[in-house]
């Protein structure tokens, strides 16, 4: 396995442990005023995750196996 699949299988982890925020479920301030800590946190963790796919589809994408499939079957 190469290094940047790896990283993104231990980032993907991470995220997974980090979604369950449950140290916010009783949480009950406010962010800016108005926006519970809980959607504040999860507007920010689902940037993060889209920018984590983002470099995942970058970085760790499978050229070599999606080059073989784009080759003209005999």
């Amino acid at each position: 396995m190469k290094l940047p699949a790896l990283i993104s299988i231990i980032v993907f982890v991470i995220l997974f442990v980090l979604h369950q925020d449950f140290w916010n479920w009783g949480n009950t301030t406010l962010v800016f005023g108005f926006l519970p800590i809980g959607l504040a946190y999860h507007a920010g963790f689902s940037i993060t995750a889209a920018i984590f796919w983002f470099l995942v589809s970058k970085f760790a994408w499978p050229h070599a196996i999606e080059k073989w499939a784009d080759e003209p079957n005999d």
